[in-house]
């Protein structure tokens, strides 16, 4: 079940690790329950492993379901120790392309993202109300792009939801727009509204989540949409990836703005503009030597076979300059590794999340460049 990025996590037994990771051995051996930690408004909690990088003691649960018209997948925190012996989740990448070109990927070169995650793991109701993270994937990408970040935000307490955007989407794309506009935005405004009295295939989330601390993140163009829903209700942190800055929000408590040195798609010196115009608080990351995929999984699919883009063309699938060009930019050789980027991300998003809705006391986001290598910058301003 161990996803690629799993060298940076620690898989936690409940009660045998301490807030730090390390063993208790006198709650394992007292049989007694595992210790309890309470977030914001009393929400019932796991204690969390101080490293924000580090995986946190929920199994992670994966559940596919149609929130407002829409394809999107749920991470969540799921009874932890629910996933013993279970099989990982994995997604057949090839969903994503176009329907006729579906088939022209055998079996055995099928694309396969793995997920440390398994499908309908009950839900840990013994704790939360769980805050809430919608993630938004860009242009020619589609719900899991992201995945290490998806079901390490879970893994610490979060329920974590993303769709595919019509319109935008990598099957989209490649057969030429679909004749669908894409409206990210108004697809999270949907999404959250539904996600406040939950239905059909996510009614298990109904009285578990906490709609007044809402996350949104996004990537490139996912990123541009969550930047402008700052005054989406119960929105209190915005992640923009790879993107530019944050509008203000009456109910925004944090923005972390993150962005890629060597990113030919959304320049790093965008970014950083796009820091400077986004209210405080706020916080920037920026990342050495990596390119606009960084921020998501897209580097590692299918390494051994050459990358997504080279799997497509092999088999015949058109690919249009746009994609070409979305498809390495950071996969080149020389490019950070994948691993090292998303340990800054997780760390970064991590810290931020934990602080602002889970009010857990001290991110230490300030100390990333010592803690974390390959940052290359970091800015904060909290007043």
């Amino acid at each position: 079940m161990k996803s690629a990025a799993s060298w940076v996590f620690c898989f936690l037994a409940v009660a045998a690790c301490s807030s730090t990771g390390s063993t208790s051995s006198s709650i394992a051996d007292a049989g007694a329950p595992p210790p309890q930690a309470t977030t914001c408004e009393g929400a019932a909690s796991l204690p969390l492993p101080d490293d924000p990088s580090a995986r946190g003691p929920w199994a992670v649960g994966a559940k596919t379901a149609m929130i407002a018209g829409l394809t999107t997948e749920i991470w969540y925190p799921a009874t932890p120790g629910s996933d013993a012996g279970k099989p990982g989740a994995t997604y057949d990448l090839r969903e994503h392309l176009p329907a006729a070109d579906r088939g022209k990927i055998p079996d055995a070169d099928s694309p396969l993202q793995s997920c440390d995650c398994a499908r309908d793991l009950p839900l840990d109701v013994a704790h939360g109300p769980y805050p809430v993270v919608v993630f938004v994937h860009g242009t020619a990408g589609f719900r899991t792009q992201s995945l290490t970040f998806m079901t390490h935000w879970a893994s610490r307490g979060f329920v974590v939801v993303a769709a595919d955007h019509p319109g935008i989407t990598l099957d989209a794309i490649l057969g030429g727009g679909g004749g669908v506009t894409a409206d990210q935005a108004g697809d999270v405004r949907k999404i959250v509204a539904a996600l406040a009295t939950p239905a059909g295939d996510a009614a298990f989330l109904a009285s578990h989540v906490d709609m007044k601390r809402v996350a949104l993140s996004g990537h490139s163009a996912g990123g541009g949409a969550v930047g402008s829903l700052a005054d989406l209700p119960g929105a209190r942190v915005v992640i923009p990836t790879a993107a530019r800055g944050v509008n203000k929000g009456a109910s925004l408590k944090s923005s972390l703005v993150l962005g890629a040195q060597n990113d030919g798609i959304a320049l790093y010196s965008r970014v950083a503009d796009g820091y400077d115009a986004t209210p405080p608080r706020k916080r920037l990351v920026g990342l050495a030597k990596a390119g606009h995929l960084a921020f998501s999984d897209l580097c590692a699919i299918g390494k051994d076979k050459g990358g997504l883009l080279q799997i497509a063309t092999d088999h015949g699938i058109a690919v249009n300059p746009l994609i070409a060009k979305l498809a390495r930019d950071g996969c080149d050789a020389g490019a950070l590794a994948p691993e090292a980027g998303w340990k800054i991300v997780t760390y970064a998003t991590s810290a931020v999340l934990e602080e602002e809705l889970a009010c857990k006391p001290a991110s230490g986001l300030s100390r990333i460049q010592t803690s974390v290598p390959n940052v290359s910058e970091y800015k904060e301003q909290l007043e």
